[in-house]
């Protein structure tokens, strides 16, 4: 029975995917589809989303837009600024506070290649930039990264993908931890 709703949520979560691209692809006039090199950055995409104003904020602060505007390809599991704002302010502002620190919990987001819904659901786990491992987990209620809840799935970019998430991860302090932990 287990086995059923599992496989009924990743056909869910799979027919989810055409819906949720925030970039819609666009006909030309000739009646082609938008090409790769038309779509924007990762880090141009969450500028123009709206929603990612306090992660452009924090790529900034680290100096990771060069890196997230490169070539990659790269997977990006993107907290929304209601995620930021969970996050107690004294502890956002350390982060923002310490460079060092900061660009290891923004590396935990990411991920070397463009894994789109259909592959993270088939994956156990990713590993991060970061160079730590995020568990990835299919339940009744949705699909989790890290402990976080996928919210809104393959918003493609020219370098990449977004996948948003409700919750701010946090790399484990000890890197032999296997523990992942989310704010």
């Amino acid at each position: 029975m287990k086995k059923w709703v599992i496989v009924i949520l990743l056909i869910a979560f799979s027919l989810m995917l055409s819906g949720c691209s925030e970039q819609k692809e666009e006909q030309s006039e000739t009646g082609n589809e938008t090409s790769e090199a038309e779509l924007k950055n990762i880090v141009q995409t969450a500028i123009d989303a709206g929603s990612f104003n306090t992660l452009v904020t924090a790529v900034q602060t680290a100096d990771l837009v060069e890196t997230l505007s490169g070539e990659g390809p790269f997977t990006v599991f993107a907290p929304t600024d209601d995620a930021f704002a969970a996050v107690p302010e004294e502890t956002l502002n350390a982060l923002l506070a310490d460079k060092a620190e900061l660009t290891k919990v923004l590396t935990y987001h990411v991920a070397s290649g463009k894994y789109m819904a259909e592959d993270v659901v088939s994956m156990g786990n990713i590993t991060t930039l970061e160079g730590n491992i995020i568990d990835v987990e299919v339940t009744e209620e949705g699909v989790f990264v890290g402990g976080a809840k996928v919210t809104q799935t393959d918003i493609e970019c020219s370098n990449g993908v977004i996948h948003v998430i409700d919750t701010v991860l946090l790399p484990p302090e000890n890197t032999t931890e296997s523990e992942n932990m989310s704010l």
